[in-house]
């Protein structure tokens, strides 16, 4: 074989992230913060479902939330104006994804002790964010109407890791052609265990269950 070495590397490439992103999770617990990671592709309507979401938890719980972005500031500075809780914007220097480190790293501009539900709302891409675990207790996504029922196809990991999915802009279906049973039925023969509702982020339409779905984990959390 000549001058070849061969080096087996038994340790995920991911390790160094996989355990800071437990040493967060596990502080986090401790505190009694419910750290939430939100995911979707560009356009699904996150900074409108969080701002929905917070603007029906704000008088009940204490809340963070944290947005990242190549650049700009405009989803951090829409979610404060719409909701009056503190948003932190993360420039991610371009890359497509935001890891562990970059989530420890912003968690010093809070006092999360103080926080009963720590929001993140990742960049915008069906790939990247789903490869690195951020130290959320939970992972929730959206997939909107308008992008197909085909994604879970295209993109399965995304959906192999999350444990909430939500069908986003319910009110846009008569006029795209998406099938809501196929969609469900490929998305829990990736992951059988996931949560999967319909939502409208706009109107508000069956945003109680997933409200009801935070507290449940709230509570999960406290055990």
């Amino acid at each position: 074989m000549g001058n070849v070495r061969v080096i087996k590397i038994k340790e995920s490439v991911f390790a160094d992230n996989d355990f800071l992103a437990q040493e967060i999770r596990t502080k986090l617990k401790e505190q009694g913060t419910l750290f939430l990671n939100v995911m979707s592709g560009p356009g699904s309507g996150k900074t409108t479902f969080l701002s929905n979401l917070i603007n029906q938890l704000k008088d009940c719980m204490r809340i963070g939330e944290m947005d990242v972005d190549i650049e700009t500031s405009l989803d951090a500075q829409k979610v404060s104006d719409l909701t009056g809780v503190k948003s932190l914007q993360i420039h991610n220097d371009g890359l497509c994804h935001i890891d562990a480190d970059m989530v420890s790293r912003a968690l010093l501009e809070y006092e999360t002790e103080n926080l009963d539900l720590l929001i993140l709302e990742n960049i915008g891409n069906l790939v990247c964010p789903a490869e690195f675990d951020t130290g959320a207790h939970k992972n929730i996504m959206l997939l909107s109407v308008p992008e197909g029922d085909d994604k879970p196809l295209k993109y399965p990991l995304m959906f192999q890791m999350c444990d909430l999915v939500l069908i986003n802009k319910m009110d846009t279906i008569s006029y795209f052609d998406f099938d809501y049973d196929l969609v469900k039925s490929r998305i829990l023969k990736l992951n059988s265990e996931a949560k999967i509702l319909p939502i409208s982020a706009k109107t508000g339409e069956g945003m109680e269950k997933v409200i009801d779905w935070i507290f449940q984990c709230k509570k999960e959390l406290a055990k």
